[in-house]
């Protein structure tokens, strides 16, 4: 969904789990290195709490705050990509990640969405998003990842 003056990018799945056990998969810096390809989130895991996305050679890949956190439900994270120049230059962005039990399963809904027309973060994100969330819902589901890059 595009707007005049915003770009947005929004990704339904299904996971097989429990709203408590996908929560700490999304917060858990461990867990989070198995899907997300390495990478080490820095938190503080609350309302106004810094957070950071580091690469394992240590370099910081995004960075931004905590703006609303309503585990195991709703965290919406303020969030700027810190390498690209170009991309850094776009600002900060808004990641809402919300769960929904469904059933026997965890609706999630990542909403990511900056307000600049054509953003081209939001146009990167909207790759790695999917590869990202395939591993975290094959991670719940099977114990493995199924993307290694």
């Amino acid at each position: 969904m595009t707007q005049a003056n915003q770009s947005s990018f929004v990704y339904v799945t299904f996971i097989r789990t429990t709203p408590q056990r996908l929560w700490s998969a999304l917060t858990d810096p461990e867990q989070m290195k198995e899907y997300w390809f390495g990478m080490r989130i820095e938190a503080d895991w609350k309302a106004g709490g810094p957070w950071k996305l580091i690469f394992p050679d240590g370099r910081t890949a995004d960075s931004g705050q905590i703006t609303e956190f309503d585990p195991p439900s709703r965290m919406v994270i303020r969030w700027r990509h810190e390498l690209s120049p170009e991309l850094q230059a776009e600002g900060y962005s808004r990641c809402t990640m919300e769960l929904e039990p469904v059933a026997d399963t965890v609706k999630l809904t990542i909403t990511h969405a900056i307000d600049r027309a054509d953003s081209q973060f939001i146009g990167k994100v909207s790759g790695g998003w999917p590869r990202i969330l395939s591993n975290l819902k094959s991670l719940l589901e099977t114990g493995q990842i199924i993307l290694t890059r």
